[in-house]
């Protein structure tokens, strides 16, 4: 294979899903066992949010979820801080190399809205449930705690509770038709893109070189942003998001995004069980209320904004506004579930198990356990995909 058709095959095209997804499985059990904590950026969202907070002088140290989750340091000196550095880091540079990077607006004030309200939205049912689509759902399965299952059942009646209201009259844009003569030409900018090339090329070497830097005097540190950088190379050249993989399933019918990310957890779980049996400890959160009400209301929430978390972090960089302002409810929805915590922690959370599937059924009981339970959800969506376009077949059937 040529330079040059690696660079189109791999730099500039798009990955599919199912290798890009698995991928990011694999890497996600190596994190946990090199780092010790697991694949999660809400958390970190909040942090940022009592960061803020702090710079306009309001002591939050005495806010019961900071304790939880903790607040010393800056991003710059946590592990789930400089990782998402290195995720921001790898979407740019990915979407620099495919000449993707290009600044859009929001099309109608509706819009607007949906961003910023169903981010807040989300950001608050995340981390309700102590995660979003990745810690209380992709890496929080793997990790065996029951709370993730929870969250994920919760997750997907949230999503098609958010694709129905999102089909409403009052969020659809309405379209203007032009009369032209011809076709119009896409508009690519191509004049842009070697220029673009040798920045996400320079951007890239420069940030894997400081990591390098950083892994000899803090590894941890410096690993964790290796890891972050091959996240978001993964999500923004397989245009991970978890928000169409549910979407799509309830409104088209499409399930590749939803088969590849259930591919992903399964192969993720292999890893985290190894590393478990080598004398790790998995992380396990509340099983109770917070997990079904912070999942539906995340579902809802991503939907209605048009993003999840690692949605809008790649669409950000590539320059929709749009998903700018989804990132900013984000924080501001995380930040409010940190002021309500000690509200909410007794009666929804606190007072309820943390179960960890391995403990409770054993380690082989609970692998096994896990597995039935995703090979169940596969089964679903392949259930539901071959209704919806029988479904579909046979309304076409009628109309003729």
């Amino acid at each position: 294979m040529t330079l040059g058709n690696f660079k189109q095959q791999y730099l500039v095209r798009f990955w599919s899903p199912v290798p890009a997804v698995i991928l990011a499985g694999i890497l996600s059990a190596f994190y946990f066992g090199i780092t010790g904590t697991f694949w999660a950026v809400t958390g970190e969202f909040t942090r940022w949010g009592g960061h803020i907070l702090q710079w306009f002088g309001v002591d939050v140290s005495r806010w019961g979820y900071f304790q939880v989750i903790g607040l010393q340091g800056s991003p710059l000196t946590r592990i789930d801080g400089i990782m998402i550095l290195g995720m921001f880091t790898g979407c740019f540079s990915a979407a620099l190399w495919a000449n993707n990077v290009k600044l859009r607006l929001p099309k109608h004030r509706i819009r607007v809205f949906q961003a910023i309200v169903g981010g807040i939205i989300a950001g608050f049912g995340a981390r309700l449930a102590m995660g979003c689509n990745l810690a209380a759902f992709f890496t929080g399965i793997p990790q065996f705690s029951l709370h993730a299952w929870f969250f994920a059942i919760a997750t997907a009646v949230g999503t098609l509770a958010g694709a129905k209201v999102s089909l409403l009259p009052i969020f659809r844009i309405p379209v203007q038709l032009k009369k032209v003569s011809d076709t119009l030409p896409l508009d690519q900018h191509a004049s842009r893109a070697p220029r673009y090339f040798r920045i996400g090329t320079l951007l890239f070497i420069t940030f894997v070189m400081w990591a390098i830097a950083k892994a000899l005097d803090e590894p941890k540190l410096g690993y964790a942003a290796l890891f972050g950088l091959a996240f978001g190379l993964i999500i923004e050249r397989a245009q991970v998001c978890f928000t169409s993989a549910f979407r799509d399933l309830w409104i088209t019918g499409r399930t590749q995004m939803a088969k590849a990310i259930i591919a992903g957890m399964a192969v993720g779980t292999i890893g985290i069980y190894s590393y478990v049996q080598l004398g790790m400890d998995p992380k396990i959160f509340w099983a109770g209320p917070n997990a079904v009400i912070g999942g539906l209301l995340f579902g809802f929430g991503i939907v209605l904004a048009g993003g999840c978390e690692t949605g809008w972090m790649y669409r950000a960089v590539e320059g929709q506004v749009h998903f700018w302002l989804v990132g900013v409810g984000n924080i501001i929805g995380s930040t409010l579930l940190a002021l309500m915590w000690d509200d909410l922690a007794p009666v929804l959370v606190l007072n309820f198990d943390k179960v960890n599937l391995l403990s409770t059924f054993g380690p082989q009981g609970g692998l096994l356990i896990t597995y039935g339970m995703l090979g169940m959800l596969l089964a679903a969506v392949i259930y539901w995909e071959r209704r919806f376009f029988n479904r579909k077949n046979h309304q076409k059937l009628q109309t003729i």
